[in-house]
């Protein structure tokens, strides 16, 4: 009788979570959604910005962060050896 007992609240316990765990991924596909959706606004909304001022519109974040043009220079391994 008491492995009946323990046997039902594990099935019992398994179908809650198996529900807590389907509920849980609706909503993070919601989330998912709802981010991609934002930047692709944000996306839209500085480009609109860009065209109706360009000089006032803020630069893109990955624009700032790579070093100025012309300073890459070729350094070959052999100098690196002495």
């Amino acid at each position: 009788m008491f492995q009946w007992l323990l046997s039902g609240i594990a099935i019992a316990v398994a179908v809650i979570a198996l529900a807590k765990a389907r509920r849980l991924a609706k909503r993070l596909e919601r989330l998912t959604e709802s981010y991609w959706e934002l930047r692709y606004e944000h996306g839209q909304l500085r480009a609109r910005l860009n065209r109706l001022d360009p000089e006032q519109a803020p630069a893109p974040p990955h624009a700032e962060a790579g070093p100025p043009a012309g300073t890459i220079a070729f350094v070959p391994l052999s100098s690196l050896k002495r």
